[in-house]
């Protein structure tokens, strides 16, 4: 992985910690969440505070995440909102911790300036032992306060101030004033800077998980599923029916298209097809010479153009229904006929502009695996896994590419495939709108039926 850390591909805007303050905050910031603590004297945090220095020193990448149930954080500054979330168990919890950092920034502000502020994302399972029980998982509460406990003294400081005011004699109870002389010691004056952390609750309807191997779990659609990354069998009892693992391509099609949840790329507006499709074929290309041992040099099309001519018929069939799609986008060619049962069928395909757009994507990098880019920004962990068992010449490879044509703008390449973010409306979380029965695609994608088994 030291390629991709060099390439600012891995463990990218992570926040450094060296300062001895902040160094001794958050080592009694993670005595008081996991009773541990770090001999390191500087090292680097995510958004909730993870360090995968300290998970290397303590062999425990779960130090903040026990059982990968309930994560906890640590916050020693807002910044921290920018930053990636490593070891991620759920697709949503970045999300999570960002939205509570923005909501409440000016008291995180005010409280990260004299002490680490620590919290966990709370739901109703604190261990996951069965897959039925990712299913009773529906909503994730925010609790947090300084290891020093000063929202929940500014609390009690302001009942006791209500209390003096409300009492006829409360201007005589010396011991009522001597308790809150020695909270405002610590919290100050709440009544003209009040500290509160509210609690912040988020629905969870739709989900991905590493758990049981990647399960991606769709409850708040008009037809509810549950995709797995290993045989569904594996599963068991599951209370959500259909379960699909990725080899039912023909019924994943199928529900993608009936829940509206895609859109094949040819007609996605804004979107340069013709140039992501040629994108798309080269990695198919760089897949197949690694799989022969072909030398591809430094990959550019020209060579990539070489190892094509080379292998003629025997082509992936990935490619040559790319390669026909695109002799059509060029007004060169017949319209192919690609079905979900061809190789590729999700190639074609991206998430529709909805609140559940990053969710699809990242399926679909799992059903269309050589298309690294995609895999690299929808599903970091996918990419991180599949890294480790490529060849060394394909992790040259792809390292470069991404060092060349994405870090260089990484919000105009996203805008580019994906198309813009979604916007407000469409991003509610509690009562997203349901998606309207599809019964075919319309114009001339009508070819690319599903397959039918």
């Amino acid at each position: 992985m030291k390629r991709l850390i060099e390439k600012g591909l891995m463990f990218g805007n992570l926040i450094e910690v060296s300062s001895p303050a902040l160094v001794d905050r958050y080592r009694r910031a993670m005595k008081h969440l996991c009773g541990r603590e770090t001999q390191l004297t500087d090292f680097h945090i995510d958004i909730s505070g993870y360090s995968p220095e300290i998970g290397a020193e303590l062999g425990d990448d779960l130090y903040l995440n026990p059982n990968g149930a309930n994560r906890q954080f640590i916050l020693l500054t807002t910044a921290q909102k920018h930053a990636p979330l490593l070891n991620a168990k759920f697709s949503t919890s970045r999300g999570i911790i960002r939205q509570f950092i923005e909501k409440n920034e000016a008291q995180l502000f005010a409280l990260t300036a004299r002490d680490a502020v620590a919290g966990e994302l709370q739901n109703s399972v604190f261990a996951i032992n069965t897959p039925a029980k990712l299913l009773e998982i529906r909503r994730i509460t925010v609790e947090a306060d300084t290891i020093g406990g000063h929202v929940a003294d500014a609390g009690k400081l302001a009942g006791m101030i209500d209390r003096f005011r409300s009492e006829p004699d409360g201007w005589r109870d010396d011991v009522l004033i001597a308790q809150m002389i020695g909270l405002a010691k610590k919290t100050g004056d709440v009544t003209r800077v009040p500290i509160a952390l509210p609690e912040m609750s988020f629905e969870q309807p739709n989900f991905w998980t590493s758990h049981f191997g990647g399960l991606y779990i769709f409850r708040d659609v008009k037809f509810p599923a549950v995709i797995s990354s290993l045989s569904r069998e594996s599963l068991g009892a599951v209370p959500i029916s259909p379960v699909f693992d990725l080899s039912n391509r023909n019924q994943i099609a199928d529900w993608l298209e009936r829940n509206e949840l895609t859109e094949p790329i040819v007609n996605a507006r804004g979107m340069d097809a013709a140039a992501v499709i040629r994108q798309k074929m080269d990695f198919i290309l760089v897949e197949a010479a690694d799989t022969l041992n072909l030398e591809i040099g430094d990959a550019r099309r020209t060579e990539l153009r070489k190892i094509a001519q080379r292998l003629g018929s025997s082509l992936p069939d990935a490619f040559q229904g790319l390669a026909a799609l695109l002799r059509w986008i060029e007004g060169g060619g017949t319209w192919p006929r690609i079905d979900s049962e061809h190789p590729a069928y999700f190639y074609t395909l991206r998430a529709r502009n909805h609140k559940d757009r990053d969710l699809v994507n990242m399926l679909l990098s799992e059903l269309a695996p050589m298309d690294v880019r995609q895999m690299f920004i929808t599903h970091k962990e996918f990419f991180y896994a599949s890294y480790q068992n490529w060849s060394d010449r394909k992790r040259q490879y792809v390292a470069d590419f991404l060092e060349r044509e994405y870090v260089v703008d990484k919000q105009g390449a996203r805008e580019a495939l994906f198309g813009p973010e979604p916007g407000m409306d469409d991003r509610r979380r509690p009562e997203p709108a349901p998606a309207r029965d599809l019964g075919a695609i319309v114009g001339p994608w009508g070819a690319l039926q599903r397959g039918r088994t």
